[in-house]
């Protein structure tokens, strides 16, 4: 197939499902986001040699949950089957990330389980993040609809290094949930924590 035409039909494909997944978030707002996160993660991936497809995927479909209410969201894990820990319990906003690979692959017929993994650790993070995982993360926590302070610098770093944007956007977020006396994820910290000593050894 000429490359026009891959180009074309990839396009066609990307414009068909903005729009189911603009109908299934059902708000313009959340969907305005849900774009954001897709086109940066999909930068993100060319300059970090990941498949901006695979990125894109992943960064469209991130949020379908999003805006469930708590209630929701802990009936639809049960209803599955979902094992949820103390913090999820908690906290139940967090599944929405979960939730949200779960309903990829039911709604969307999403089966590459790095797409659905990716989705699935997009909030709270995990020590053992693959790439693609980072890639789509931080596309999430750095899309330009966000307007916190940091958000251009943290932005220009990840297009140089990947786990140092992450470790200055976990250390972030985990400053503005102590400031506001908020409970951190346990994952979000042992992410972190791998990430440091991870990067204390590259520099040992």
């Amino acid at each position: 197939m000429p490359r026009s035409n891959a180009i074309g039909s990839e396009h066609a494909r990307f414009v068909t499902l903005a729009r189911a997944v603009r109908e299934a978030i059902g708000q313009d707002h959340r969907y305005a986001h849900t774009l954001g996160v897709a086109r940066l993660a999909a930068r993100l991936a060319r300059r970090h040699d990941e498949d901006p497809a695979r990125a894109r995927l992943a960064g469209m479909l991130h949020d379908l949950a999003r805006l469930y209410s708590s209630e929701r969201l802990l009936a639809e894990c049960a209803a599955r089957a979902m094992a949820i820990d103390a913090f999820e319990a908690r906290h139940p906003i967090v599944l929405h990330a979960r939730l949200g690979a779960e309903l990829a692959r039911e709604r969307f017929g999403v089966i590459d389980d790095g797409v659905l993994q990716a989705i699935a650790r997009h909030t709270v993070a995990a020590p053992d993040m693959t790439r693609l995982d980072t890639i789509v993360y931080l596309a999430d926590a750095l899309e330009p609809g966000r307007t916190y302070a940091e958000r251009e610098t943290f932005e220009a770093l990840a297009f140089v290094d990947l786990d140092a944007a992450m470790v200055a956007v976990l250390r972030s977020s985990l400053d503005y949930l102590a400031k506001r006396d908020l409970e951190a994820a346990p994952q979000t910290l042992a992410a972190l924590s791998t990430l440091e000593l991870r990067r204390s050894r590259r520099s040992a």
